[in-house]
């Protein structure tokens, strides 16, 4: 049913000739994701951390497809530190200014996919929806995580360069990420492989990459 509903929404996007526009979030801190490594027979290799960092980096990104276009993936960074009076997560102006980026960045019509977050429902983001002809969002079924191409990409970071990783600071955290995400950006055919495991028809691939989207 819910497989349905998507193909739905994608003849949407084709017949608006939109991009699809998968967007999720999520948080990292300074204590890394275990991941199997090799070591020494009999001994546990150990990842030695600098203790308790209350330093975090959310990054709220975007995997766009269009057919015969080169698959696209966009994001935006939010650096906070917990227990300081800053705000911990996105508010509704930065989805709307990272949906605004993306439809100037892509150059077309944007079909955004999204969870229920109360902040993707606000009043503001609604009305904002609504006075634009170039955004339709739509709602992913809840604790359907496994539809969200995005949750590839946080995959392949948390496998990849973060995993078993002491980062020495914050500022090692943020240049690891960047590096790692704007790396994925000049691979459309990773992006492409994260919508083929959501079991969705991947976009016709396109070999050229653009620097439009850093």
């Amino acid at each position: 049913m819910e497989e349905g509903r998507l193909a739905a929404r994608k003849s949407t996007a084709a017949a608006r000739g939109a991009w699809l526009v998968f967007e999720d979030e999520a948080g990292f801190s300074m204590t890394p994701p275990r991941a199997r490594t090799w070591g020494r027979r009999g001994r546990t290799p150990l990842v030695r951390v600098r203790g308790r960092s209350w330093r975090r980096l959310s990054i709220a990104a975007m995997c766009c497809y269009k057919p015969g276009e080169r698959a696209r993936f966009i994001y935006r960074p939010r650096s906070y530190r917990r227990g300081v009076h800053e705000r911990p997560s996105f508010a509704w102006t930065d989805y709307r200014d990272l949906a605004r980026c993306a439809h100037l960045q892509l150059g077309g019509p944007i079909v955004p996919l999204w969870d229920n977050l109360n902040t993707h429902l606000t009043a503001g983001m609604r009305r904002y929806v609504d006075e634009h002809e170039w955004l339709t969002v739509f709602q992913l079924p809840a604790y359907a995580t496994e539809l969200n191409p995005v949750e590839g990409i946080w995959s392949l970071l948390r496998r990849g360069p973060l995993a078993n990783t002491a980062f020495v600071d914050a500022e090692h955290l943020t240049r690891t990420l960047r590096r790692s995400l704007r790396r994925i950006q000049y691979r459309p055919d990773l992006i492409n492989g994260c919508l083929t495991e959501t079991g969705l028809a991947p976009t016709d691939r396109h070999p050229t990459p653009s620097r439009k989207d850093q």
